[in-house]
């Protein structure tokens, strides 16, 4: 695998293209590493899915997602343990790099996110050992604060540092939008080391209108991600870097293929 080549995440593509018509694209534009979305591999079927990715020899650097583990009561929680069992087994059939983990927010109606949290532990502590034995590797994703209540209440470096000191065999995706704010990030990343397994780009934009959805291209935000890549490769990842936009009134309106060009540029000139 050549160090910090390119990966799309079909995200980027999301407002267009399905699974088939994004990895059609990729191919077009000479990529060959992917980051699909459960629910993209769902809407054409697992195997399909699979065959695809066999067919063109895809690099599929990691799937989105697991996680959402916290529960209003022992039965939902189980129900989120066992759909991350499912998730690691889709992993697993697509020969993914990784299983990326977003661990979920503040059940129901509840305030305690200190017990939210000790969910969180309890539901990666559960899925190890059956993403061990399927060789899949867990990449714990760190979101900013501002998603804390609903997406993730795993919200810096260092919390997921204690986690992986805590749980055997687990992993971190680092995501450039969710973390580059942090003051105390470059001593984490050296912390980290070689647990970062997965590593995302983007940008922060000024304004921003959508916090979920208005995520920018490379270079037209505040992010520096060559200095952020840097501190990352420091520390021994060799792996591909994602490119993962969530653009709703912006990226996923235009043509694709015109998004993928952009990305090839961008990712040349600023990542």
């Amino acid at each position: 695998m050549a160090k910090g080549q390119l990966s799309m995440n079909l995200a980027t593509t999301r407002g267009a293209w399905g699974f088939a018509e994004a990895v059609d694209g990729c191919l077009r534009h000479g990529v060959t590493a992917i980051s699909p979305w459960r629910d993209q591999v769902a809407a054409i079927g697992l195997d399909e899915a699979a065959r695809i990715v066999k067919a063109n020899g895809l690099r599929v650097t990691g799937l989105c997602r697991g996680g959402m583990f916290p529960g209003v009561d022992a039965a939902d929680r189980q129900k989120r343990i066992d759909d991350n069992f499912h998730a690691i087994d889709e992993a697993a059939a697509l020969g993914a790099d990784c299983l990326v983990l977003v661990v979920g927010g503040l059940p129901g109606s509840s305030r305690d996110i200190a017990e939210a949290r000790k969910m969180v532990a309890d539901g990666i502590a559960a899925i190890v050992p059956h993403a061990r034995s399927a060789g899949i590797p867990l990449a714990i994703e760190p979101l900013h604060p501002m998603y804390a209540a609903d997406r993730a209440c795993v919200n810096t470096l260092a919390h997921a540092n204690d986690l992986c000191d805590e749980l055997d065999g687990l992993g971190i995706a680092l995501d450039a939008y969710h973390v580059w704010w942090d003051p105390d990030l470059p001593r984490q990343i050296a912390r980290a080391g070689r647990r970062v397994i997965s590593y995302h780009v983007c940008d922060w934009l000024v304004p921003t209108t959508d916090f979920l959805l208005d995520r920018g291209m490379m270079g037209d935000g505040v992010i520096d991600l060559k200095g952020l890549r840097k501190l990352v490769e420091a520390q021994g990842y060799a792996g591909h870097v994602d490119v993962e936009i969530f653009s709703a009134s912006n990226w996923w309106t235009r043509d694709p293929d015109e998004v993928l060009r952009v990305c090839l540029e961008r990712f040349r000139t600023v990542v």
